[in-house]
C-alpha cells in the first residue's frame, strides 16, 4: 500500500494529458511531475487517494534521452510550461499520440490515422498576450501563478511571451512602486493594481498596456502614461476596472486612458481589432497553420453556405468567407460578435452574418422558423466540446462536410462518436501544436456524410 511521505524508485510508463509521468507500483498509479516515459526516478510520495497517488521526483536514476535542460529557471514552478524538460521533437510525438489515443479510448476509432502535428519552427516568445497578477511579498512582485495555485512566482522574463514585456513590465512595476501604488489582495479585497495586461500585434508590431484595478482611477497615471509612450510600438494604454471579490481576472468596463481602444493583428491576409476584453488567438503563427488546415478540409468553391459555431470575434468565419458564398457565426458573447462585425467591416467581407446566442438555441431555431441550411458546419467549441442539442441539430440539417475544431481532444473524441453513430464518418485528423511546452494540442478533424 503506498503512502504519503514514503520514497519509491519507480519506472515512468506513460504520460498524462497535461504532460505529467505516469508510475503503476502493483497497478497503482502515481502521477510525477518533470519526467518521462522510461526513466527510472526516486519520488517521494505527496499524496496517496484511493485511486491514485501524486509523487515528486527527487532523483533521475536514469535519463530519457528525449530530456532537456528547461530554458526557464521556474519552468518547474510556473503553471504556464509543464514540459520544458521534454524535447521539442519529443512534445510533437507526444502531443499526436495523446489525440490518438483519446480518439481510441473514448471515440472507439480502433484504426483511425493521426497526421504529424504542424509545430513551430522556433517554439519560443510566441504568446501575444500576457497577464500579470501584482501582489506583495516584502515589496511589490509581478510574475506568473505557480501550478494549480494563486501564489505569485516574481518573475519578469518569460520565455514564452513576447520579448518586449520584459521592458513594458518593469516600466509598470516601477510606477507602481515609485507611487507607493498598493497591490490588491485577494484576502481582504483591497490594494488597487490586481494584474498587468499587454498585448502585441505580432505582425504589425503595435503594443497595448491594461491595468486591472480595483478602483474608478489609478493614482498618477499621467506619469505612467509618459513612460509608456516612450516605448516604440505603444498604441493603446487603458484601465479596467474590476471590483469583484473573485478571482476573475478582467472586469466588464474599460477606460481608456492614451491612444486607441484596440490595437490591430493579422491572421493570415485578414486583420483584426482587438480590444482589451477581446478573445484572440495567442500565436497567430500557428493560427494561421490551424485555420488554414480548417480551410483545406471544407474545401470551399465560392457557392457553400457554412455556418461557424462558437465563432468568437470571426476569426475563423472571416477566413471562410473569402471562399464561400455565405457564411454565418454564431457566439455567446455580445462583445465578440461586435467584434466580429467589426472586423468584416475593417476587411470589406460583406458576404458573413452573425447571430449572438447559444449554438445549441440560435441553429436549432434558424434551421426550424427559417429553413437555413449549410453545405458545410465548422465548431470550433470550448474545452467542454459541443452541446448535445447542436450535435442533433447538425445531424438533422446533414452538411456534407463537419469540420471541428478542437482545443481538447476527450470531447472532441467523444462528439466525433456522437456525429459518428448518426452518419458522419471521420476522414481526415491533424493536430497543430499552438502552445509549446504546455501539454495542450489543438486538432482539426475532417468528417464526411456517409
Amino acid at each position: 500500500m503506498v503512502q504519503k511521505n514514503q520514497k519509491l524508485v519507480v519506472e515512468i510508463v506513460d504520460l498524462s494529458s497535461e504532460g505529467a509521468g505516469v508510475a503503476k507500483v502493483e497497478g497503482y498509479p502515481i502521477f510525477v511531475k518533470d519526467t518521462l516515459v522510461g526513466e527510472k526516478v526516486e519520488i517521494l510520495v505527496l499524496r496517496a487517494n484511493k485511486n491514485y497517488g501524486f509523487g515528486k521526483a527527487i532523483n533521475i536514476i536514469e535519463a530519457s534521452p528525449d530530456r532537456v535542460e528547461p530554458k526557464c529557471p521556474v519552468a518547474s514552478k510556473c503553471g504556464g510550461c509543464s514540459i520544458q524538460h521534454m524535447s521539442y521533437d519529443c512534445q510533437l510525438r507526444y502531443k499526436k499520440n495523446k489525440v490518438y489515443q483519446n480518439l481510441k479510448r473514448i471515440g472507439g476509432f480502433d484504426n483511425i490515422e493521426v497526421e504529424d502535428t504542424i509545430g513551430m519552427d522556433e517554439p519560443f516568445y510566441y504568446r501575444n498576450k500576457a497577464q500579470y497578477p501584482v501582489g506583495y511579498d516584502k515589496g511589490i512582485i509581478t510574475g506568473f501563478y505557480a501550478a494549480n495555485s494563486h501564489r505569485i512566482i516574481d518573475f519578469d522574463n518569460c520565455y514564452i511571451g513576447s520579448k518586449r514585456n520584459r521592458e513594458i513590465l518593469n516600466v509598470v512595476k516601477n510606477f507602481i512602486v515609485e507611487n507607493n501604488i498598493t497591490a490588491y489582495d485577494e484576502t481582504t479585497g483591497r490594494g488597487i493594481v490586481r494584474h498587468i495586461l499587454i498585448r502585441e500585434g505580432h505582425f504589425t508590431g503595435e503594443i497595448m498596456v491594461c491595468l486591472i484595478i480595483n478602483g474608478q482611477d489609478l493614482p498618477h497615471q499621467k506619469e505612467l502614461i509618459e513612460k509608456l509612450r516612450e516605448i516604440p510600438g505603444m498604441a493603446s494604454i487603458s484601465l479596467n476596472i474590476n471590483k469583484k471579490r473573485s478571482n476573475v481576472i478582467l472586469g466588464d468596463k474599460v477606460k481608456t486612458i492614451w491612444g486607441q481602444e484596440y490595437i490591430t493583428d493579422k491572421i493570415g491576409d485578414i486583420s483584426y481589432e482587438i480590444s482589451p476584453l477581446s478573445f484572440f488567438q495567442v500565436n497567430p503563427k500557428q493560427t494561421w497553420k490551424l485555420y488554414s488546415k480548417a480551410l483545406e478540409y471544407a474545401d470551399l468553391h465560392g457557392e457553400e453556405t457554412v455556418w461557424d459555431l462558437y465563432c468568437g470575434i470571426g476569426t475563423i468565419s472571416l477566413f471562410l468567407a473569402q471562399n464561400a458564398k455565405k457564411v454565418y457565426g454564431v457566439e455567446i458573447v455580445p462583445q465578440a460578435i461586435e467584434d466580429a462585425r467589426r472586423n468584416a467591416a475593417l476587411n470589406n467581407i460583406t458576404n458573413a452574418e452573425f447571430f449572438t446566442g447559444k449554438a445549441e438555441e440560435v441553429l436549432p431555431e434558424q434551421y426550424e422558423k427559417n429553413q437555413v441550411y449549410a453545405d458545410t458546419i465548422v465548431v470550433d467549441p470550448p474545452r467542454k466540446g459541443c452541446d448535445s442539442v447542436c450535435l442533433d441539430t447538425i445531424v438533422k440539417m446533414a452538411p456534407e462536410k463537419v469540420v471541428y475544431v478542437s482545443c481538447d481532444s476527450a470531447t472532441l473524441a467523444r462528439d466525433v462518436k456522437y456525429l459518428g453513430e448518426r452518419g458522419y464518418e471521420v476522414k481526415r485528423v491533424k493536430t497543430v501544436d499552438m502552445f509549446p511546452w504546455s501539454g495542450h494540442v489543438e486538432t482539426v478533424v475532417l468528417m464526411s456524410r456517409k
